[in-house]
């Protein structure tokens, strides 16, 4: 899965677009564009990788991207199945760095904003009272038009410069490096996974997907999500578990072999450690 590169304005014909979005689960491919994108997550969840981070998100997600960044959101298997009651549902706002002229990243009180832009090549989370705020302003801007869409823009950045509720996702700003190549090794072992968590997965099988050694494979998973791969394994069994536990009748042992266990008791191990209960525990107070 390479980095696809994309341009946003040539697409809307715009510098500044604000975007509803609805699908089963989202279905960008990793990709890049040259403009700053501010997305927050209303409904799904799953995996995202920014630049060089990957990291879980969820519900309330909401994070601002620099220029050129390769991102992509990676929803969670049980998003594939169908299931109409869920959706992966955001906001998204694009905008060209060049839609503010030169003469404004001069003056003195545009400072901030024209540092906030140099911080965001890390990739921005956005979390606390300024994510509570930003939400509420970002749907506000979906029924603005004209000049009211550019103001309500120009009061999201004052916001985000200002605010201390900020973590950077890299480390660095990000380069674009032979990185890159490794980006693209996980996003195509997260699809793999998700198609055949419920087969015998090797460490020889996983590690041709991205097509490293074994043991240049774990120790570049590993460095990128920081947890082994066979703990990321388990997590997706186990979570599709928690599915299946609470949206039909299939006993445990099914339940074990669906999820890709051979065997009940050692489903039932690693379920308690995972999620602090058993799974017929946690089908009792799901369904309470």
């Amino acid at each position: 899965m390479k980095i696809v590169k994309t341009n946003i304005a040539s697409y809307t014909n715009t510098s500044l677009s604000v975007f509803s979005r609805e699908e089963s689960f989202f279905q960008s491919p990793f990709h890049s564009h040259p403009e700053f994108e501010l997305v927050y997550i209303l409904e799904s969840h799953g995996k995202r990788i920014i630049g060089n981070a990957v990291e879980s998100f969820e519900s309330g997600d909401m994070v601002f991207l620099g220029d050129d960044i390769p991102h992509v959101w990676l929803n969670d298997e049980i998003f594939y199945k169908g299931i109409n009651s869920l959706k992966a549902k955001a906001i998204v706002i694009y905008f060209s760095r060049d839609l503010f002229g030169d003469s404004f990243y001069e003056l003195p009180e545009a400072q901030d904003v024209k540092k906030f832009f140099s911080q965001a090549m890390k990739g921005v989370s956005i979390t606390g009272q300024t994510n509570a705020l930003i939400s509420k302003k970002m749907e506000k801007l979906l029924k603005k038009k004209g000049f009211e869409v550019v103001m309500g823009l120009i009061e999201i950045l004052f916001l985000l410069s200002k605010s201390k509720d900020l973590r950077f996702i890299n480390d660095n700003s990000y380069v674009s490096t032979n990185d890159e190549n490794k980006n693209d090794r996980l996003a195509e072992v997260f699809q793999y996974v998700k198609s055949n968590y419920k087969e015998e997965i090797s460490l020889d099988e996983i590690a041709k997907i991205a097509n490293l050694t074994p043991t240049s494979f774990c120790r570049m998973f590993k460095s990128k999500t920081k947890k082994p791969f066979v703990e990321y394994l388990n997590e997706i069994r186990v979570s599709n578990a928690c599915k299946y536990l609470i949206e039909t009748d299939l006993g445990i042992s099914e339940i074990a072999y669906e999820c890709g266990y051979k065997t009940a008791s050692n489903f039932n191990k690693l379920f308690k450690k995972l999620i602090g209960t058993t799974p017929k525990e946690y089908r009792k107070n799901a369904l309470v």
